[in-house]
């Protein structure tokens, strides 16, 4: 059942590949924003998807972070979310992300509850209006 209060938690390695300087959002070989914005979205997803109907996903349609601190290649990052507020389909959750030195990032992040079928349907129609 699908209630505020219900928590994620997911983990990553920092990599080559997850650096800004790979991603394309800077220069050092440091945890990327845009790698922890997906560890975020991850977290968040999963932590509620088996409370959703059979056929019911979820997409990600706002993210409001600040990454606070650097972490290096091979630390260890770990995310907590926490699904703060249910209105009608929007769900609303408290993101947080650590190294082993303490917070590196934190935010709000929304999600809306979708038909997944009819939502891929949708989008793939933008297929043929471009034509």
């Amino acid at each position: 059942m699908l209630k505020t209060g219900i928590s994620g938690e997911c983990e990553t390695l920092v990599t080559k590949e997850l650096t800004a300087e790979v991603m394309g959002s800077g220069e050092l070989a440091v945890y990327a924003t845009p790698a922890m914005v997906a560890l975020m979205e991850k977290t968040a997803y999963q932590s509620v998807a088996s409370e959703l109907e059979a056929g019911m996903g979820s997409v990600g349609t706002r993210m409001d972070v600040k990454h606070v601190a650097a972490s290096p290649v091979g630390m260890k990052i770990l995310c907590k979310t926490e699904l703060t507020k249910i209105d009608g389909r929007k769900l609303v959750f408290r993101v947080e992300a650590y190294d082993a030195s303490g917070l590196i990032g934190e935010g709000i992040h929304e999600r809306f509850i979708v038909d997944n079928a009819k939502f891929q349907e949708k989008a793939d129609g933008k297929l043929w209006s471009e034509n």
